[in-house]
């Protein structure tokens, strides 16, 4: 594998505080040069061989990192002769692939750290041209969004501004690719073109296969000077490298239905969802800490004859959005469409099965385990009902009870939260300003209420 890194940019919007004619890639943050990370991390990871893509500024990168040397690596320079875009740039670069296998492609103004070898599993393990690293985000209103199947095929790539009315998943790409080199045959020579605009919209279209890479690891850019502000705050603090997933990930876990958004018996049509107030705010809160957010919710809707599971997908579409208005996203979420008991009306006996991950077996949550790299002893279950406290029982998570929704009334399973909040906003707040204080007398067996 080589690496391929577009370092073209102008940086305009960080004129503020950099000095002039600072080509963005250049930009200092936390003490070196966005760039800097990049290299270091593909010598970290043994890609030795990279191409650096450069146009405004690209005298002031040569002088820097030289042919690379000093950090390990053999650089190669590709200057087009005009500004050709992303795409572009990668066709004009073709003559530089020799006899690579695949391309790493890396925006250069990126800050990221990520587990490297899973993504190129990932990518080992799928057909088709290249495999995009994607995430949720906090503005999913206005970014260009892509839809995925059940096996992470992409089918669509949905470009801003979004339609008013439709709903879509908050799915972004992140500007992390795995190529494979005939890739370049498909970008026509010396005309200006950007992947995620022109070129991958194209070929999925036409039938190409690109397949997502879902992440929860840090990747921000640098495109703004309160963006570089928050992104060397992460670096300081060690953030950066927390959420690589080679580290054990901590997790809120959340049921949906009553804690989330309101009950709703048996909630079939996105137009019954609605958040609980103060939801999106309790999942912002995680958002911007080092939990991970992520849902496990019994969806027996399916089993039951009322929905399908692409209507599933469209609630957890609305889901989203409703979220992402409020600056709120998840991680995942991971649902059960089964139910084990037989002969009612209408029920769709595909579905009526005895399973592993309806709740309060623990499927799901091992699913989202191996997926997360979850350390269970430092992850919680907040739900409403008994069946969410007997799953996060039998998974050792801590376990919190919320009274909304059921309210623990439901009585189906024999056993007690070690905390009960009255919402999840108050959970949310207990578990990042008070828990760790409390943490002394609940590990020497003292229940919390």
């Amino acid at each position: 594998m080589i690496a391929f890194i577009l370092a073209g940019g102008k940086g305009t919007r960080l004129k503020k505080i950099t000095p002039d004619n600072t080509p963005k890639p250049m930009v200092n943050i936390a003490e070196k040069p966005i760039l800097q990370y990049q290299l270091e991390f593909l010598a970290r990871n043994n890609i030795h061989d990279v191409i650096i893509s450069v146009g405004y500024g690209a005298e002031a990168i040569r002088k820097y990192f030289g042919e690379g040397k000093k950090f390990g690596l053999t650089i190669t320079y590709s200057e087009e002769p005009q500004p050709l875009s992303t795409a572009g740039a990668f066709k004009y670069a073709e003559p530089l692939f020799g006899s690579a296998k695949d391309i790493l492609v890396l925006y250069g103004d990126v800050i990221f750290d990520i587990n490297l070898k899973r993504m190129i599993n990932f990518h080992n393990s799928h057909s088709g041209l290249g495999t995009l690293l994607v995430h949720p985000n906090d503005h999913p209103y206005d970014s260009d969004l892509l839809e995925v199947d059940s096996v992470n095929k992409i089918l669509k790539f949905i470009p801003k501004p979004h339609p008013a009315g439709q709903m879509h998943h908050n799915l972004v790409n992140a500007g992390i690719y795995v190529l494979k080199p005939e890739m370049a045959r498909f970008i026509k020579s010396g005309q200006k073109l950007d992947f995620g605009q022109d070129v991958f919209p194209a070929l999925v279209g036409n039938g190409q296969e690109f397949h997502a890479y879902r992440s929860s690891e840090y990747v921000k850019d640098i495109g703004s000077p309160e963006r570089h502000a928050e992104v060397e705050r992460d670096i300081f603090s060690g953030k950066v490298y927390r959420r690589n997933l080679i580290n054990k990930q901590k997790a809120i876990f959340l049921d949906r239905d009553g804690v989330i958004n309101e009950e709703v018996n048996y909630l079939y049509r996105p137009e019954q969802l609605k958040l609980i107030d103060g939801s999106a705010e309790a999942v912002t809160e995680i958002n911007k800490s080092d939990y991970l957010v992520i849902v496990i919710t019994n969806q027996s809707v399916v089993a039951r004859g009322l929905c399908s599971e692409k209507d599933v997908a469209e609630i957890h579409k609305k889901l989203d959005m409703l979220l992402g208005e409020k600056h709120a996203f998840l991680e995942g979420i991971y649902y059960c469409p089964h139910h084990p008991d037989r002969g009612f009306e209408g029920e769709n006996r595909e579905y009526k099965i005895e399973c592993e991950c309806r709740k309060p077996k623990t499927g799901m949550l091992r699913q989202a385990q191996q997926d997360f790299n979850i350390d269970k002893e430092k992850s919680f279950m907040i739900g409403d009902a008994t069946a969410d406290i007997m799953t996060g029982v039998n998974f050792g998570l801590k376990t919190i009870l919320v009274r909304t929704g059921h309210a623990g009334n439901d009585k189906k399973f024999d056993c007690l939260p070690d905390f009960i909040f009255e919402n999840l906003k108050e959970a949310v707040d207990f578990i990042m300003d008070k828990y760790d204080t409390l943490k002394p007398n609940y590990c020497s067996g003292q229940k919390m209420r």
